[in-house]
């Protein structure tokens, strides 16, 4: 299989958990030729191989191809290009984006087994999730996202918009992108208990 039939597949998948509804969200790959990235304006639940598109280091599609890429090329371009991923993953999920609000200056997750979804301990592990404010400027808010990044923690929430999760592959970007909107839905819940 082709990395643009798991980037087809990765898309109708977290379209189908409600994170990409509509033609929200991206994801990107990269493969033995560079990097793949989801065409700008398509339906995730029936994106195909063929709506892979392929970009430069700098995010921009790459000549003689037939679709656009997502406006949010760049930032995937810049998590892998220069924070050495495999592949990230750009989701509108909910979760994050209250998260996001309710803690600002950065949402912080610990003592929950789920931690160990994103690479932490289960117990006295306190991580740190950056939030970032948002820009239609990618080149701004691929600098932004770069710069509040933790080695540690492998997500970036942009306020009033979505998570940016990477990995070395991009199924550990999803398994990420499901272990955090999990964890956030969890810390949004003890919070609404009053034991956040």
């Amino acid at each position: 299989m082709s990395a643009a039939d798991d980037l087809a597949r990765a898309s109708r998948r977290l379209y189908a958990l409600g994170w990409m509804r509509g033609t929200s969200g991206n994801v990107s790959v990269r493969d033995a030729d560079g990097i793949l990235v989801t065409a700008s304006g398509i339906d995730k639940s029936a994106v195909e191989s063929a709506d892979a598109v392929r970009i430069d280091a700098g995010g921009a599609a790459l000549p003689g191809q037939e679709r656009s890429a997502s406006a949010e090329a760049p930032v995937h371009a810049a998590l892998i290009t220069e924070a050495g991923a495999g592949a990230a993953v750009h989701v509108h999920s909910l979760a994050a984006v209250e998260a996001a609000a309710r803690w600002p200056g950065g949402v912080p997750l610990v003592d929950v087994e789920q931690l160990k979804g994103i690479g932490r301990g289960a117990h006295g592990d306190l991580a740190i999730v950056p939030v970032v404010a948002n820009s239609q400027d990618m080149a701004d808010l691929s600098a932004r996202i770069l710069a509040a990044r933790d080695p540690g923690v492998p997500g970036v929430i942009v306020a009033e918009h979505g998570l940016y999760t990477w990995g070395s592959s991009l199924a550990e970007a999803i398994d990420r992108t499901e272990s955090f909107d999990w964890l956030f839905e969890h810390a949004l819940r003890l919070d609404r208990l009053g034991r956040g």
